[in-house]
Protein backbone atom coordinates (compact mmCIF):
# COMPACT_ATOMS: atom_id res chain seq x y z
CA UNK A 1 0.00 0.00 0.00
CA UNK A 2 1.46 3.25 -0.96
CA UNK A 3 0.13 6.82 0.22
CA UNK A 4 0.22 10.33 -0.43
CA UNK A 5 -0.51 13.30 2.17
CA UNK A 6 -1.29 16.78 0.54
CA UNK A 7 -1.89 20.04 1.79
CA UNK A 8 -4.01 21.76 -0.53
CA UNK A 9 -5.32 25.53 -0.69
CA UNK A 10 -7.14 28.69 -2.42
CA UNK A 11 -3.34 29.12 -4.10
CA UNK A 12 -3.20 25.94 -5.33
CA UNK A 13 -7.13 26.48 -6.99
CA UNK A 14 -5.84 29.88 -8.42
CA UNK A 15 -3.45 28.13 -10.32
CA UNK A 16 -5.34 25.56 -12.01
CA UNK A 17 -8.73 24.35 -11.17
CA UNK A 18 -6.98 20.60 -11.50
CA UNK A 19 -4.28 19.27 -9.33
CA UNK A 20 -2.08 16.40 -10.54
CA UNK A 21 -0.81 14.00 -8.27
CA UNK A 22 1.63 11.24 -9.98
CA UNK A 23 2.44 7.83 -8.84
CA UNK A 24 4.23 4.78 -10.28
CA UNK A 25 2.17 1.41 -11.73
CA UNK A 26 4.76 -1.09 -11.29
CA UNK A 27 4.86 -4.08 -14.69
CA UNK A 28 2.53 -6.42 -15.22
CA UNK A 29 -0.12 -4.56 -12.97
CA UNK A 30 -3.55 -5.49 -13.56
CA UNK A 31 -5.75 -3.44 -10.95
CA UNK A 32 -5.06 -0.25 -9.65
CA UNK A 33 -7.31 0.92 -6.18
CA UNK A 34 -6.95 4.09 -5.45
CA UNK A 35 -8.66 5.63 -2.43
CA UNK A 36 -9.20 9.29 -1.46
CA UNK A 37 -9.46 10.65 2.09
CA UNK A 38 -10.60 14.52 3.62
CA UNK A 39 -12.92 16.19 5.67
CA UNK A 40 -15.87 17.53 3.18
CA UNK A 41 -17.91 19.97 4.08
CA UNK A 42 -19.82 22.70 2.42
CA UNK A 43 -17.16 24.94 1.53
CA UNK A 44 -14.79 21.71 0.83
CA UNK A 45 -15.32 19.86 -2.26
CA UNK A 46 -12.67 17.54 -4.20
CA UNK A 47 -13.82 16.06 -7.50
CA UNK A 48 -11.52 13.05 -8.05
CA UNK A 49 -10.54 11.47 -11.75
CA UNK A 50 -7.43 9.05 -12.74
CA UNK A 51 -5.16 9.51 -15.82
CA UNK A 52 -2.65 6.74 -17.25
CA UNK A 53 1.08 7.90 -18.96
CA UNK A 54 -0.25 8.79 -22.08
CA UNK A 55 -2.27 11.91 -21.00
CA UNK A 56 -1.05 15.13 -22.13
CA UNK A 57 -2.20 18.89 -21.69
CA UNK A 58 -5.65 20.02 -22.65
CA UNK A 59 -6.77 18.88 -24.90
CA UNK A 60 -5.72 15.56 -24.48
CA UNK A 61 -7.24 12.53 -26.48
CA UNK A 62 -5.27 9.25 -24.79
CA UNK A 63 -4.63 8.57 -21.39
CA UNK A 64 -7.95 8.97 -19.63
CA UNK A 65 -9.01 6.12 -17.17
CA UNK A 66 -11.64 8.11 -15.26
CA UNK A 67 -13.55 10.68 -13.91
CA UNK A 68 -16.24 10.22 -10.74
CA UNK A 69 -16.32 14.22 -9.77
CA UNK A 70 -17.40 14.01 -5.82
CA UNK A 71 -19.66 11.59 -6.25
CA UNK A 72 -16.85 8.74 -4.90
CA UNK A 73 -13.71 8.68 -2.98
CA UNK A 74 -12.37 5.65 -4.34
CA UNK A 75 -11.83 3.35 -7.35
CA UNK A 76 -10.61 0.79 -8.84
CA UNK A 77 -9.23 0.43 -12.76
CA UNK A 78 -8.18 -3.10 -14.01
CA UNK A 79 -7.57 -4.83 -17.24
CA UNK A 80 -11.39 -6.71 -16.99
CA UNK A 81 -13.00 -4.32 -15.38
CA UNK A 82 -13.59 -0.87 -13.46
CA UNK A 83 -15.65 1.39 -10.98
CA UNK A 84 -18.35 3.15 -12.86
CA UNK A 85 -17.02 5.98 -14.41
CA UNK A 86 -13.81 4.33 -15.16
CA UNK A 87 -12.19 2.84 -18.17
CA UNK A 88 -10.85 -0.74 -18.01
CA UNK A 89 -7.80 -1.93 -20.50
CA UNK A 90 -4.53 -2.13 -20.53
CA UNK A 91 -2.67 -1.66 -17.57
CA UNK A 92 0.59 0.38 -19.01
CA UNK A 93 3.73 0.57 -16.74
CA UNK A 94 4.64 3.96 -15.67
CA UNK A 95 3.73 7.49 -14.14
CA UNK A 96 0.05 7.63 -13.88
CA UNK A 97 -1.92 10.52 -12.25
CA UNK A 98 -4.64 11.27 -10.09
CA UNK A 99 -6.27 14.09 -10.64
CA UNK A 100 -8.14 16.21 -7.95
CA UNK A 101 -11.15 18.79 -8.98
CA UNK A 102 -10.52 21.47 -6.76
CA UNK A 103 -14.03 22.52 -7.05
CA UNK A 104 -14.27 24.36 -3.69
CA UNK A 105 -11.36 24.42 -1.09
CA UNK A 106 -11.83 26.28 1.76
CA UNK A 107 -9.56 29.72 2.87
CA UNK A 108 -7.70 27.44 5.36
CA UNK A 109 -6.87 24.61 3.10
CA UNK A 110 -7.68 21.40 3.36
CA UNK A 111 -5.37 17.44 4.05
CA UNK A 112 -6.01 15.18 1.60
CA UNK A 113 -4.90 11.45 1.78
CA UNK A 114 -4.55 9.33 -1.03
CA UNK A 115 -3.97 5.36 -1.36
CA UNK A 116 -2.48 3.25 -3.93
CA UNK A 117 -2.72 -0.68 -3.60
CA UNK A 118 -1.38 -2.78 -6.70
CA UNK A 119 -2.21 -6.65 -7.68
CA UNK A 120 -0.92 -8.42 -10.58
CA UNK A 121 -3.43 -11.56 -10.36
CA UNK A 122 -3.77 -12.59 -14.01
CA UNK A 123 -6.87 -10.83 -15.34
CA UNK A 124 -8.56 -11.02 -18.54
CA UNK A 125 -8.31 -7.85 -20.94
CA UNK A 126 -11.88 -7.26 -21.51
CA UNK A 127 -12.19 -5.10 -24.89
CA UNK A 128 -14.82 -1.40 -24.55
CA UNK A 129 -17.97 -2.27 -26.43
CA UNK A 130 -18.77 -1.38 -30.04
CA UNK A 131 -21.49 0.97 -31.72
CA UNK A 132 -24.52 -0.70 -32.39
CA UNK A 133 -26.72 0.75 -35.21
CA UNK A 134 -30.26 0.02 -34.58
CA UNK A 135 -33.05 1.12 -36.74
CA UNK A 136 -36.65 1.84 -36.50
CA UNK A 137 -38.37 1.93 -40.02
CA UNK A 138 -41.13 4.46 -40.35
CA UNK A 139 -41.04 8.26 -40.66
CA UNK A 140 -42.39 10.54 -38.18
CA UNK A 141 -42.32 12.49 -34.63
CA UNK A 142 -40.27 10.04 -32.48
CA UNK A 143 -40.22 11.10 -28.34
CA UNK A 144 -36.72 11.10 -26.33
CA UNK A 145 -34.75 12.21 -23.31
CA UNK A 146 -31.30 14.28 -24.70
CA UNK A 147 -29.90 14.98 -20.66
CA UNK A 148 -29.89 12.33 -17.88
CA UNK A 149 -27.53 10.30 -15.62
CA UNK A 150 -26.50 7.46 -14.00
CA UNK A 151 -23.87 5.39 -11.62
CA UNK A 152 -21.43 6.38 -13.57
CA UNK A 153 -21.06 9.79 -12.44
CA UNK A 154 -23.23 11.10 -9.71
CA UNK A 155 -27.11 9.36 -9.89
CA UNK A 156 -27.62 6.84 -6.99
CA UNK A 157 -29.10 4.40 -10.26
CA UNK A 158 -28.16 1.66 -12.51
CA UNK A 159 -28.12 1.99 -16.48
CA UNK A 160 -30.59 -0.64 -15.90
CA UNK A 161 -33.17 1.16 -13.99
CA UNK A 162 -32.98 4.54 -16.12
CA UNK A 163 -33.16 1.88 -18.99
CA UNK A 164 -36.94 0.73 -17.24
CA UNK A 165 -37.25 4.34 -16.75
CA UNK A 166 -37.15 5.25 -20.18
CA UNK A 167 -39.57 2.80 -21.13
CA UNK A 168 -41.90 3.72 -18.54
CA UNK A 169 -42.19 6.93 -20.03
CA UNK A 170 -42.63 5.62 -23.33
CA UNK A 171 -39.66 7.27 -25.10
CA UNK A 172 -37.25 6.12 -28.25
CA UNK A 173 -34.30 7.15 -27.99
CA UNK A 174 -32.43 8.55 -24.94
CA UNK A 175 -29.35 10.73 -24.93
CA UNK A 176 -27.22 9.43 -21.21
CA UNK A 177 -24.69 11.74 -20.74
CA UNK A 178 -22.60 11.29 -17.30
CA UNK A 179 -20.54 13.79 -16.36
CA UNK A 180 -16.79 14.18 -17.81
CA UNK A 181 -17.07 10.32 -18.94
CA UNK A 182 -18.54 7.69 -21.69
CA UNK A 183 -18.62 4.14 -19.25
CA UNK A 184 -21.97 4.21 -19.55
CA UNK A 185 -21.84 2.75 -22.80
CA UNK A 186 -20.40 -0.75 -21.75
CA UNK A 187 -24.16 -1.37 -20.67
CA UNK A 188 -26.18 1.27 -23.21
CA UNK A 189 -24.25 0.35 -26.54
CA UNK A 190 -25.46 -3.48 -26.05
CA UNK A 191 -28.96 -2.32 -25.08
CA UNK A 192 -29.69 0.26 -27.78
CA UNK A 193 -32.70 -1.63 -29.90
CA UNK A 194 -35.12 -0.85 -32.30
CA UNK A 195 -37.46 -0.43 -29.81
CA UNK A 196 -34.97 2.46 -27.97
CA UNK A 197 -32.38 4.14 -29.09
CA UNK A 198 -29.52 5.49 -27.07
CA UNK A 199 -27.49 8.04 -28.14
CA UNK A 200 -23.87 8.99 -27.41
CA UNK A 201 -23.52 11.74 -25.38
CA UNK A 202 -21.03 12.95 -22.45
CA UNK A 203 -21.95 16.05 -20.39
CA UNK A 204 -18.48 18.56 -20.42
CA UNK A 205 -18.90 19.33 -16.73
CA UNK A 206 -16.93 22.37 -15.19
CA UNK A 207 -17.65 25.06 -12.61
CA UNK A 208 -18.11 27.79 -15.25
CA UNK A 209 -20.29 26.12 -17.46
CA UNK A 210 -21.89 22.42 -18.29
CA UNK A 211 -21.66 21.08 -22.40
CA UNK A 212 -23.76 18.43 -23.92
CA UNK A 213 -21.55 16.35 -26.62
CA UNK A 214 -23.62 13.92 -28.86
CA UNK A 215 -22.79 11.38 -31.26
CA UNK A 216 -18.63 11.33 -30.44
CA UNK A 217 -17.06 7.59 -30.02
CA UNK A 218 -14.43 9.43 -28.01
CA UNK A 219 -14.15 10.76 -24.37
CA UNK A 220 -13.56 14.70 -25.14
CA UNK A 221 -11.08 16.32 -22.45
CA UNK A 222 -13.15 18.96 -20.11
CA UNK A 223 -10.43 20.47 -18.50
CA UNK A 224 -10.87 24.14 -19.88
CA UNK A 225 -9.30 26.73 -17.55
CA UNK A 226 -9.82 29.49 -19.75
CA UNK A 227 -12.76 31.35 -21.61
CA UNK A 228 -11.08 31.00 -24.79
CA UNK A 229 -10.56 26.90 -23.89
CA UNK A 230 -14.93 26.52 -25.23
CA UNK A 231 -13.29 27.23 -29.00
CA UNK A 232 -11.06 24.32 -28.67
CA UNK A 233 -14.01 22.28 -27.38
CA UNK A 234 -16.03 22.93 -29.77
CA UNK A 235 -13.25 22.31 -32.72
CA UNK A 236 -12.71 19.00 -31.43
CA UNK A 237 -16.36 18.48 -31.32
CA UNK A 238 -16.84 18.87 -34.53
CA UNK A 239 -14.00 17.52 -35.98
CA UNK A 240 -15.30 13.96 -34.66
CA UNK A 241 -18.34 14.56 -36.43
CA UNK A 242 -20.23 15.48 -33.26
CA UNK A 243 -23.10 18.15 -31.91
CA UNK A 244 -21.85 20.46 -28.93
CA UNK A 245 -25.07 21.99 -26.91
CA UNK A 246 -24.32 24.41 -24.24
CA UNK A 247 -26.71 23.16 -20.95
CA UNK A 248 -29.21 25.21 -18.89
CA UNK A 249 -27.46 28.39 -19.15
CA UNK A 250 -28.95 30.10 -16.17
CA UNK A 251 -28.17 30.30 -12.53
CA UNK A 252 -26.70 28.34 -11.14
CA UNK A 253 -24.86 27.04 -13.90
CA UNK A 254 -24.53 29.53 -16.23
CA UNK A 255 -21.95 29.13 -19.63
CA UNK A 256 -19.20 31.85 -18.31
CA UNK A 257 -16.42 30.32 -21.43
CA UNK A 258 -17.01 31.99 -24.69
CA UNK A 259 -19.42 31.11 -26.77
CA UNK A 260 -18.28 29.12 -29.58
CA UNK A 261 -19.67 27.63 -32.26
CA UNK A 262 -22.49 24.92 -31.17
CA UNK A 263 -25.12 23.37 -32.93
CA UNK A 264 -27.93 23.43 -30.06
CA UNK A 265 -29.24 25.14 -26.89
CA UNK A 266 -30.78 23.26 -23.92
CA UNK A 267 -33.37 25.64 -23.65
CA UNK A 268 -35.74 23.69 -21.23
CA UNK A 269 -34.02 21.90 -18.34
CA UNK A 270 -36.36 20.04 -15.60
CA UNK A 271 -39.54 21.22 -14.59
CA UNK A 272 -40.49 24.57 -16.29
CA UNK A 273 -39.95 26.30 -12.96
CA UNK A 274 -36.32 25.45 -13.06
CA UNK A 275 -35.58 29.23 -14.01
CA UNK A 276 -35.75 28.41 -17.75
CA UNK A 277 -37.24 31.07 -18.69
CA UNK A 278 -33.34 32.85 -18.14
CA UNK A 279 -31.95 30.14 -20.89
CA UNK A 280 -35.21 30.76 -23.09
CA UNK A 281 -34.68 34.70 -23.00
CA UNK A 282 -30.66 33.66 -23.63
CA UNK A 283 -31.60 31.83 -26.52
CA UNK A 284 -33.80 34.21 -28.19
CA UNK A 285 -31.19 36.94 -27.79
CA UNK A 286 -28.64 34.19 -29.79
CA UNK A 287 -31.32 34.26 -32.22
CA UNK A 288 -31.74 38.05 -32.52
CA UNK A 289 -28.10 38.19 -32.82
CA UNK A 290 -28.06 36.04 -36.16
CA UNK A 291 -27.19 32.71 -34.74
CA UNK A 292 -28.87 29.68 -35.92
CA UNK A 293 -29.66 27.18 -33.08
CA UNK A 294 -31.39 24.63 -32.59
CA UNK A 295 -33.61 24.38 -29.42
CA UNK A 296 -33.40 21.38 -27.57
CA UNK A 297 -34.55 20.17 -24.11
CA UNK A 298 -33.87 17.62 -20.74
CA UNK A 299 -34.74 16.73 -17.92
CA UNK A 300 -30.84 16.25 -15.85
CA UNK A 301 -32.54 12.95 -14.94
CA UNK A 302 -30.42 11.93 -12.26
CA UNK A 303 -31.51 8.24 -11.46
CA UNK A 304 -32.66 7.32 -8.07
CA UNK A 305 -31.53 3.59 -6.66
CA UNK A 306 -34.75 2.39 -7.45
CA UNK A 307 -37.84 3.40 -10.10
CA UNK A 308 -39.97 6.10 -9.73
CA UNK A 309 -43.54 6.66 -10.15
CA UNK A 310 -43.72 9.32 -13.13
CA UNK A 311 -44.24 12.92 -12.29
CA UNK A 312 -43.04 16.64 -12.47
CA UNK A 313 -39.45 15.83 -11.76
CA UNK A 314 -39.35 12.36 -13.32
CA UNK A 315 -36.89 11.41 -16.61
CA UNK A 316 -38.24 12.94 -19.67
CA UNK A 317 -39.70 16.49 -18.14
CA UNK A 318 -39.50 17.94 -20.70
CA UNK A 319 -39.28 16.08 -23.90
CA UNK A 320 -37.86 16.49 -27.31
CA UNK A 321 -39.67 15.28 -29.90
CA UNK A 322 -38.11 14.84 -33.37
CA UNK A 323 -39.44 14.30 -37.29
CA UNK A 324 -37.34 11.61 -38.39
CA UNK A 325 -37.43 9.84 -41.64
CA UNK A 326 -36.26 6.76 -39.35
CA UNK A 327 -35.65 5.80 -35.74
CA UNK A 328 -31.29 5.40 -35.65
CA UNK A 329 -29.04 7.47 -33.65
CA UNK A 330 -27.73 8.81 -37.37
CA UNK A 331 -31.42 10.33 -37.66
CA UNK A 332 -31.91 11.48 -34.31
CA UNK A 333 -28.61 13.65 -34.53
CA UNK A 334 -29.50 14.87 -37.80
CA UNK A 335 -32.76 16.01 -37.19
CA UNK A 336 -30.93 17.74 -33.67
CA UNK A 337 -28.59 19.47 -35.81
CA UNK A 338 -31.45 20.73 -38.39
CA UNK A 339 -34.06 21.92 -35.88
CA UNK A 340 -36.69 19.10 -36.97
CA UNK A 341 -38.72 19.53 -33.53
CA UNK A 342 -39.72 21.13 -30.48
CA UNK A 343 -39.71 20.76 -26.77
CA UNK A 344 -43.01 19.60 -24.80
CA UNK A 345 -43.58 19.06 -20.98
CA UNK A 346 -43.79 15.67 -20.82
CA UNK A 347 -44.04 12.25 -23.40
CA UNK A 348 -47.82 12.57 -23.29
CA UNK A 349 -47.28 17.35 -23.68
CA UNK A 350 -48.83 18.97 -25.92
CA UNK A 351 -47.74 18.83 -29.78
CA UNK A 352 -46.55 21.87 -31.41
CA UNK A 353 -45.74 21.75 -35.35
CA UNK A 354 -44.35 24.81 -37.00
CA UNK A 355 -44.15 25.31 -40.92
CA UNK A 356 -44.15 28.27 -43.24
CA UNK A 357 -45.01 27.81 -46.79
CA UNK A 358 -44.94 24.48 -45.79
CA UNK A 359 -41.02 24.28 -45.26
CA UNK A 360 -40.63 22.81 -41.21
CA UNK A 361 -38.65 23.71 -38.11
CA UNK A 362 -35.17 24.30 -38.79
CA UNK A 363 -35.54 25.19 -42.55
CA UNK A 364 -34.20 28.71 -43.87
CA UNK A 365 -37.18 30.45 -46.36
CA UNK A 366 -37.52 33.43 -48.22
CA UNK A 367 -39.34 36.11 -46.14
CA UNK A 368 -43.20 35.77 -45.80
CA UNK A 369 -44.92 37.39 -49.21
CA UNK A 370 -48.46 38.19 -50.08
CA UNK A 371 -49.96 34.21 -50.17
CA UNK A 372 -47.29 32.89 -47.59
CA UNK A 373 -48.47 30.68 -45.12
CA UNK A 374 -46.88 30.97 -41.72
CA UNK A 375 -49.37 27.51 -39.61
CA UNK A 376 -48.64 26.10 -36.41
CA UNK A 377 -50.42 22.63 -36.01
CA UNK A 378 -51.08 22.47 -31.69
CA UNK A 379 -52.63 19.26 -30.48
CA UNK A 380 -53.72 18.68 -26.63
CA UNK A 381 -53.25 22.36 -25.55
CA UNK A 382 -56.91 23.12 -25.57
CA UNK A 383 -57.86 26.40 -23.50
CA UNK A 384 -53.89 27.73 -23.59
CA UNK A 385 -52.16 30.75 -25.82
CA UNK A 386 -50.17 30.27 -28.76
CA UNK A 387 -47.78 32.81 -29.07
CA UNK A 388 -45.17 33.81 -31.58
CA UNK A 389 -41.96 35.35 -31.87
CA UNK A 390 -39.46 36.48 -34.26
CA UNK A 391 -36.18 39.15 -33.44
CA UNK A 392 -37.79 41.51 -32.19
CA UNK A 393 -39.62 39.58 -29.60
CA UNK A 394 -43.32 38.34 -29.26
CA UNK A 395 -45.64 39.82 -32.21
CA UNK A 396 -48.76 37.96 -31.85
CA UNK A 397 -50.65 35.97 -29.13
CA UNK A 398 -53.75 33.64 -29.98
CA UNK A 399 -56.05 31.57 -27.87
CA UNK A 400 -56.11 27.85 -28.88
CA UNK A 401 -59.74 26.88 -28.88
CA UNK A 402 -59.70 23.20 -30.13
CA UNK A 403 -57.81 19.44 -28.93
CA UNK A 404 -56.21 19.78 -32.73
CA UNK A 405 -55.79 22.98 -34.42
CA UNK A 406 -54.03 24.66 -36.90
CA UNK A 407 -53.09 28.53 -35.91
CA UNK A 408 -52.17 31.02 -39.21
CA UNK A 409 -50.44 34.14 -38.44
CA UNK A 410 -50.61 37.02 -41.05
CA UNK A 411 -47.06 39.23 -40.03
CA UNK A 412 -43.59 39.62 -41.90
CA UNK A 413 -41.17 38.62 -39.11
CA UNK A 414 -37.93 39.22 -38.72
CA UNK A 415 -35.16 36.97 -39.35
CA UNK A 416 -36.87 33.92 -37.59
CA UNK A 417 -40.45 32.52 -36.41
CA UNK A 418 -40.88 30.44 -33.61
CA UNK A 419 -43.60 29.63 -31.24
CA UNK A 420 -45.03 28.97 -27.54
CA UNK A 421 -47.44 26.83 -25.97
CA UNK A 422 -48.88 29.38 -22.94
CA UNK A 423 -50.68 27.60 -19.78
CA UNK A 424 -54.18 29.74 -19.55
CA UNK A 425 -56.84 26.98 -18.48
CA UNK A 426 -53.92 24.25 -17.97
CA UNK A 427 -52.20 26.65 -15.54
CA UNK A 428 -53.72 26.00 -12.05
CA UNK A 429 -53.62 22.16 -12.77
CA UNK A 430 -50.20 22.39 -13.75
CA UNK A 431 -49.40 24.79 -10.90
CA UNK A 432 -51.09 22.34 -8.32
CA UNK A 433 -49.30 19.44 -9.84
CA UNK A 434 -45.44 20.92 -9.02
CA UNK A 435 -46.81 21.87 -5.42
CA UNK A 436 -47.58 18.56 -4.67
CA UNK A 437 -44.26 17.07 -5.77
CA UNK A 438 -42.29 19.54 -4.09
CA UNK A 439 -44.35 18.60 -0.98
CA UNK A 440 -44.36 20.71 2.31
CA UNK A 441 -40.81 21.76 2.12
CA UNK A 442 -39.62 25.07 0.16
CA UNK A 443 -39.87 25.83 -3.30
CA UNK A 444 -36.81 24.86 -5.15
CA UNK A 445 -34.34 26.48 -6.75
CA UNK A 446 -34.99 29.90 -4.65
CA UNK A 447 -38.28 30.39 -6.34
CA UNK A 448 -40.32 32.59 -5.09
CA UNK A 449 -44.44 32.33 -4.54
CA UNK A 450 -44.71 35.13 -7.19
CA UNK A 451 -43.00 33.90 -9.96
CA UNK A 452 -44.68 30.87 -9.41
CA UNK A 453 -47.87 32.08 -10.32
CA UNK A 454 -46.96 35.18 -12.39
CA UNK A 455 -43.98 33.64 -14.52
CA UNK A 456 -45.12 32.63 -17.86
CA UNK A 457 -46.00 28.52 -17.88
CA UNK A 458 -44.19 27.58 -21.60
CA UNK A 459 -46.01 23.59 -21.91
CA UNK A 460 -44.20 23.59 -25.87
CA UNK A 461 -41.44 25.05 -27.31
CA UNK A 462 -40.99 24.95 -30.89
CA UNK A 463 -37.67 25.80 -33.46
CA UNK A 464 -37.77 28.34 -35.35
CA UNK A 465 -37.95 28.86 -39.62
CA UNK A 466 -35.01 30.86 -40.45
CA UNK A 467 -35.77 33.35 -43.24
CA UNK A 468 -33.04 34.64 -45.34
CA UNK A 469 -32.00 38.36 -45.53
Amino acid sequence: MLKCNLHLTPVDKARSPYFYVPFDVPAGTTRLDVTMRYEGAGDCIIDLGCADPRFGDFPSEQGFRGWSGGARDRFFVATDDATPGYVHGEMPAGTWRVILGLYRVPEHGVDVELAFAFDDAPRLHMSQPQRPRPVREGAGWYRGDLHCHTFHSDAKGSPELLHAAAKQAGLDFLAVADHNTITQRRYFHAHSSPELVFVRAMEVTTADGHANVFGVNDWIDFRMTRREDAHKLSGIVHEKGGLLSINHDKPTIPWDYDLPQIDCMEVWQQAWFARNWISLRRYQERLASGRKLSAIGGSDYHQPARLQPEGPFALARPTTVLWLPELSEDAVLAAMKAGHGYVTESPRGPHLALTVDAAPMGWTVHSIVSGGRAEAHVMGAAGDFLAWYDASGEIARMPIDGVDQKLTLEAAPQKFLRCEILAHASHAALVEEFRAAVGDGPLPWGLTEAELEAEPLRRAISNPVYFAP
